[in-house]
């Protein structure tokens, strides 16, 4: 047994000896005795000292009773404390025991999940393996249904096979009897075709003598008919119609800001294409545009200049103000435009003066007329219009700045510089370019309309 453990029991018990102990009770009581004469009054020192021996002796015995029982108890509780010691030890024992139980249950536990685990793979791959075959079975039953009715159709084909052969036999020994007969009509037809031959070389000689008479022939009258036709003048009413079915769009946009607030200007009109043999041009006047060059005014800051036909949109990079008049107006088209357009392309006039009137188109296509028109020596690039001739004209209207004018060969003569002279198309070099886009403002375009007024003010009265 633990020592400190049996200290404290010592102790416990001691105390609770103390504690439960009745001291009044222990004193022994004492004998009654006669009273004694008076010269006996005295107090005897013996019977002191008896009386103080008996009472130790009654405490010793008291002592010792008890001791002893806490001597039983003390072995009671040291029996109990082995018992439970032992005990304590057979279920320390039996926990240990319980514990491997456990720790063995739990692995055969273990074991035997993995073995149904492994069981249920092993389960799944069986059926798995299982779906697998029979799909296989039903594949190969499909496969072998195939080749059964292959080998039908093959056979009925052999048989069919069978039965061309023979009536190819047939064809052959026909064919060879044909052959024959061939062979001898050949021969016939060989001295038939030799003399024919030489009667075809005869009249190959004489074609020939006679094509080359007919070709001078037919150069002289192509010649003929290409000098009727460019001398011949188109109805007005032709160019018309081929006007209006090749006239394209032209839309602009302008914006700037002013001191009174923004402006937005939008300007839409009709025209044609032209070409000068190098470039194709959509041709305009200036009042057609959203610029009016004669007023002053801040920098545009935005521009945009489109055409336009059927489905067909272009944008045109720049906006060009021709030399030759600084009115004429004219967009740049690539070649990948004007196929996309669809439209005819005109060409300038290389024989302007070959007709002494042309055609004049108003407005986009809102009236035309025959206009007769005359040279004016000083001024070269310019025609002067004949306005006394306004009863010829179709429609209600007269000649204006912007009108376009054919010549009767269907070529483009010109545009109208102002509301009497035309300006004869013949060179299309810049003397203005004004890129378009959305940072027009650093091209300062105040100062080119400035420079191209002074340059129309520059031309005679006339001209302006």
């Amino acid at each position: 047994m633990n020592k400190t453990l049996l200290l404290i029991i010592c102790d416990f018990l001691l105390l609770n000896l103390l504690a439960l102990t009745r001291w009044e009770k222990a004193e022994p009581t004492r004998p009654q005795q006669p009273p004694v004469p008076a010269q006996q009054i005295g107090p005897s020192p013996a019977s002191k000292d008896q009386d103080m021996v008996d009472v130790m002796k009654m405490s010793l015995e008291d002592e010792r009773a008890q001791r002893e029982q806490l001597t039983q108890q003390l072995q009671q509780t040291e029996s109990a404390l082995q018992n439970r010691e032992q005990n304590l030890a057979q279920l320390q024992s039996e926990r240990s025991q319980l514990t491997a139980s456990l720790s063995e249950t739990q692995r055969q536990a273990s074991e035997l999940a993995q073995k149904v685990e492994a069981a249920s793979r092993d389960a799944a791959v069986s059926r798995e393996r299982m779906a697998q075959l029979q799909k296989d079975l039903e594949q190969r039953q499909a496969e072998a249904a195939r080749q059964q009715q292959q080998l039908s159709q093959l056979e009925k084909q052999h048989v069919a096979a069978q039965e061309k052969i023979e009536s190819l036999n047939v064809a052959v020994k026909v064919a060879e009897q044909e052959k024959q007969m061939l062979r001898d009509t050949a021969d016939t037809l060989k001295t038939q075709v030799q003399a024919e031959r030489e009667e075809r070389l005869k009249v190959q000689e004489t074609t020939s003598q006679l094509a080359q008479g007919v070709g001078q022939i037919a150069e002289q009258s192509t010649q003929l008919t290409k000098e009727i036709r460019d001398n011949r003048p188109i109805n007005a009413n032709t160019l018309f119609s081929d006007f209006l079915a090749n006239r394209v769009q032209a839309d602009f946009t302008a914006y700037r800001d002013t001191f009174l607030g923004a402006v937005n200007r939008t300007k839409e009109t009709r025209t044609v294409l032209v070409s000068n043999g190098k470039q194709i041009y959509a041709l305009l006047h200036v009042d057609d545009t959203p610029f009016a060059i004669r007023e002053a005014g801040p920098d545009w800051e935005r521009v945009t200049a489109t055409f336009s036909k059927g489905g067909f949109r272009g944008t045109a990079p720049s906006i060009q103000f021709l030399n030759i008049d600084p009115r004429i107006v004219v967009l740049p088209v690539t070649e990948e435009q004007a196929k996309s357009i669809g439209t005819k392309v005109y060409q300038i006039a290389a024989e302007p003066f070959k007709f002494p009137d042309a055609v004049l188109v108003s407005n986009g296509g809102q009236g035309y007329g025959e206009v007769g028109f005359k040279l004016d020596p000083t001024q070269p690039r310019y025609v002067q219009m004949d306005n006394r001739l306004m009863k010829r004209l179709f429609g209600t209207f007269s000649p204006n700045r912007g009108d376009l004018v054919f010549s009767r060969t269907g070529e483009l003569l010109g545009m109208m510089a102002n509301n009497d002279y035309c300006v004869i198309l013949n060179d299309f070099t810049p003397v203005r370019t004004l890129r378009t886009g959305d940072n027009v403002k650093e091209q300062h375009t105040g100062a080119m309309f400035e420079q191209v007024f002074a340059r129309i003010l520059r031309l005679p009265l006339k001209l302006q």
